[in-house]
């Protein structure tokens, strides 16, 4: 239900209790859902050879390719100043940037196992960009008076949008791309930039963790929304929370060329926006392939033990009936946003100021899809929920559903088992 309307209808009627029969069908349906789930986290699909390496190649794209972004991450805001001065491991880790583990040395992982690598030294940070181990964030390390130092750093899509599985230790892990990194404050890392004012280091540290805002550096205002899953696209046309455009690659063009800095253009007539950053075009080539990666990322399956089975059935009831959700959370994807987008006032974040849907190309918001929305707290399009418990009474107070506790509880259960 995340920044979505359930309310389409009319008023609930009455509900029966929810016979056995009907359990055990509701039973039978989650139990088949888990398993295409699990099978397709598992690499359930088959593709032919072009695709796999169309696919992996956008892997590359999604996890290295900084489309030239240096020119503004470098040369404009001086962020290889700020790591090299002042950007150690801890800092880095509180601030919500992640460690490929795979991508250390036998030798690096013993170092930080017997405490004999300084995790409190910019020095490492560099080695650890020198290694790529550090997700999202690619660095051109030289060798500079006999020692490595930081010459240029850009971002990648990886930043936002993949996190690690802290298997290592927190922070540090196995890559999980397509995963929102709602630990990270891009916010207060761009605000470390000696290029910027003091009031735009103060807008941007107000955004706080797991949050940016796509439009600001367009129209000036501050309103940001939480970092949405990259997972679970597949068959979906309307990607981003406003539905501008109709494909991955859209919004891929949006944010390579407009918030990452990358060289290229894009142009949206409908926010009057035309920008071109440099001579040279790196991005145009390099979305088929991206959003084939994007595009084959599954949404994960709820872990075992995360959710109450018995609450999840009853709770696909409440969903499917008093609750109304499947009205827009319909189909395969619980989103009606390919064929319908929807008035603000349908959100559970609006009204609100400024509203972010009023910045966007259709001024709409679509119906989010739900598979693995166990994952990414917090919910609405502005984090305003902390739980999908919170998301089913917001939704039950302000539709006035008549929900009782009960279900309130069994719905959030079924959310939970996505």
């Amino acid at each position: 239900m995340e920044n979505s309307p359930i309310d389409a209808g009319a008023d609930p009627s009455p509900q029966e209790p929810p016979s056995a029969s009907a359990l055990r069908r509701a039973g039978l349906t989650v139990v088949a859902a888990a398993a295409c789930a699990l099978a397709a986290g598992c690499g359930g699909s088959s593709s032919t050879p072009d695709q796999t390496a169309l696919v992996e190649q956008g892997r590359q794209i999604f996890r290295f390719d900084t489309f030239g972004d240096e020119a503004f991450w470098t040369d404009q805001l001086r962020m290889h100043e700020v790591i090299s001065a002042a950007v150690d491991p801890v800092t880095a880790l509180s601030v919500g940037l992640k460690v490929d583990a795979e991508a250390l040395p036998a030798a690096v992982v013993a170092g930080i196992q017997a405490g004999t690598v300084d995790l409190k030294s910019p020095a490492t940070t560099i080695a650890l960009l020198k290694l790529n181990a550090v997700v999202g964030v690619k660095g051109t390390v030289e060798t500079v008076n006999g020692r490595d130092a930081l010459v240029r750093v850009g971002i990648t899509c990886a930043l936002c949008h993949s996190t690690v599985d802290n298997a290592f230790a927190p922070g540090i892990g196995k890559r999980l791309d397509g995963w929102p990194n709602r630990d990270l404050d891009p916010g207060a890392i761009i605000a470390l930039s000696p290029a910027l004012s003091p009031q735009a280091k103060a807008i941007y540290n107000s955004w706080g963790k797991g949050k940016f805002d796509p439009r600001h550096n367009v129209d000036g205002k501050n309103k940001p929304v939480v970092i949405p899953p990259a997972f679970g696209l597949e068959g979906l046309h309307r990607i981003t929370f406003t539905g501008d455009g109709t494909e991955i690659a859209y919004w891929n063009r949006y944010v390579s060329v407009v918030e990452m800095g990358g060289l290229g253009s894009m142009s949206e007539p409908r926010l009057n926006l035309s920008i071109t950053h440099g001579t040279v075009d790196l991005v145009s080539s390099k979305l088929p392939a991206l959003q084939a990666y994007q595009l084959s990322l599954q949404a994960p399956p709820a872990p075992a033990g995360s959710f109450d089975p018995a609450a999840a059935l009853r709770g696909r009831l409440v969903f499917e009936g008093a609750g109304r959700c499947a009205s827009c959370h319909a189909g395969a994807s619980f989103t009606d946003a390919n064929a319908t987008l929807h008035l603000p006032s349908d959100s559970m974040a609006e009204p609100e100021t400024p509203s972010y849907a009023s910045r966007s190309a259709t001024g709409l918001y679509r119906t989010s899809p739900l598979k693995g929305v166990w994952q990414h707290a917090p919910y609405f399009h502005d984090g305003s929920a902390a739980t999908l418990d919170d998301v089913v009474q917001t939704y039950n107070s302000r539709r006035q559903l008549g929900l009782t506790a009960q279900q309130i509880a069994d719905l959030a259960q079924y959310l939970k088992s996505l």
